[in-house]
């Protein structure tokens, strides 16, 4: 079967490889789509995301969604041809963090696409899976496979969502205007959040939050005047979201928090935190939340998208075939064109 594999740092090959054995309580998924990911990005651009180095040949791709091909012997929760959306996560279920439901937080997690382990997770990009039936999250034939994909980005956003506590009536901004950011934008506006402020340096991004509901758009490079706005007063916003990755994202998050707000990073934070302002953190008493993938949103996302609770479509930029796998890559990397590009087979 086709299979794209990172090898290391700007080295992404079209590979073959032999079909993955089909366990009792497992599910042989044809694939159909596959996002590409800021950490898929991170692996082919650098070779590594973080401390998680590639050490051997890596598929990519933990957004992802296929049609059923086979079923194990012991699975009854679907059948050959059910269209599914594919949890990427494979927990224990066991440990003290899945007992006490932070399964986000698994000692013994498989996900999809990751060299945090050794040997590395293989992902989704390539033409089969197989999942434990877990995994497999039903999705009805008027969800277009590359839609079923957004449910992995959109279960990261809700669980964000969920994390900061009540939004409704409330003011909210979102630090960074990728797919992430535009996501949770959208999960804030579905739990009732009155203005919802998107921060970001791309022109093109910032438009196409506004398309998704975005109530107030604000270039930081080009118009540092509003967002000194938003820090007047000691703050005026009630939930601050950070999803640009930055210490600068962050310190605009830490200045725009109203006193007791809450502060929500989602981003993997790198550069320098030299000036970044901590110190708000203590003089407007703020509450400082991680948010760490999803627990169990990753089936609320896949019923939001059937039921057109939130409609991803806008931030669809292109559905690129999987022989065309490096230029997918390319249109990916790119922010002042692309939101989200999905690999297909």
């Amino acid at each position: 079967m086709l299979n794209c594999m990172i090898h290391g740092a700007q080295d992404l090959r079209l590979d073959t490889s032999d079909a993955q054995p089909l366990g009792p309580s497992q599910v042989r998924v044809g694939v159909k789509a596959v996002g590409i990911c800021g950490s898929d990005l991170h692996y082919y651009r650098h070779g590594r995301v973080g401390d998680f180095v590639i050490r051997e040949p890596l598929t990519p791709g933990h957004e992802a969604s296929g049609q059923v091909l086979e079923v194990g012997a012991d699975v009854t929760a679907v059948r050959p041809g059910d269209r599914v959306a594919l949890d990427p996560a494979r927990t224990c279920g066991v440990c003290r963090y899945c007992r006490q439901g932070d399964s986000n937080h698994c000692e013994s997690v498989h996900f999809f696409g990751s060299a945090s382990r050794f040997p590395h997770m293989q992902g989704a990009m390539r033409e089969e899976v197989v999942v434990d039936a877990r995994q497999c999250v039903p999705v009805p034939d008027s969800l277009s496979f590359e839609l079923a994909a957004f449910g992995e980005p959109l279960a990261v956003a809700l669980h964000a969502v969920r994390s900061a506590g009540s939004l409704l009536g409330k003011t909210a901004m979102v630090v960074g205007a990728g797919p992430i950011g535009a996501l949770i934008l959208m999960a804030a506006r579905l739990a009732g959040a009155s203005r919802v402020i998107v921060v970001d340096i791309v022109d093109q991004t910032l438009a196409a939050c506004a398309r998704v509901g975005a109530t107030q758009t604000i270039n930081a490079a080009t118009d540092p005047a509003a967002l000194d706005a938003l820090a007047a007063n000691k703050g005026t916003v009630d939930v601050c979201f950070e999803a640009s990755g930055s210490y600068a994202g962050l310190a605009s998050c830490l200045r725009a928090a109203r006193p007791r707000g809450v502060v929500v990073t989602v981003g993997t934070l790198s550069g320098s935190s030299a000036d970044c302002p901590f110190n708000q953190i203590m003089v407007k008493s703020l509450s400082c939340i991680g948010s760490f993938r999803f627990v169990d949103e990753y089936a609320m996302a896949v019923d939001c998208l059937a039921r057109g609770l939130v409609d991803v479509s806008p931030l669809l930029t292109a559905a690129v075939p999987v022989a065309r796998v490096h230029d997918a890559f390319a249109l990916a990397g790119d922010r002042n064109q692309a939101m989200k590009v999905m690999v297909t087979f």
